[in-house]
């Protein structure tokens, strides 16, 4: 299995507010394993600009704190799943426990 994910991060942690991300990180994964991750500045935050921005990355997963509906719907759009209400931890330990069907998720963190 080839995947790629995306958590938008503050100081390279997961951050509750997916649209005013300081960096994405990309990890990719192969046979269940990390093999790599980057950070990548994303572009100035304009409603639905993140979501085609991923899509084009190749993401096929979103692990975020909050997300607004319509960055969801857009995702849902190009087949990009989405997990939300996830609280700390870095972008390699989320894909981690993700891949251990260990990824504690909540409420949406977003309220807009």
């Amino acid at each position: 299995m080839k995947k790629k994910f995306a958590i938008p991060t503050l100081n390279e942690q997961i951050t509750p507010h997916f649209g005013h991300c300081e960096k994405f990180a990309i990890v990719d994964v192969e046979d269940n394993k990390v093999v790599n991750q980057e950070f990548i500045t994303p572009p100035v935050h304009q409603p639905g600009v993140y979501p085609k921005f991923l899509a084009d990355h190749g993401v096929h997963i979103i692990i975020a704190g909050g997300i607004g509906q319509r960055a969801q719907d857009l995702f849902a759009q190009n087949n990009i799943e989405v997990w939300m209400g996830v609280q700390g931890g870095t972008p390699t330990e989320l894909v981690e426990h993700y891949l251990e069907n260990q990824l504690q998720t909540g409420q949406n963190l977003c309220d807009h």
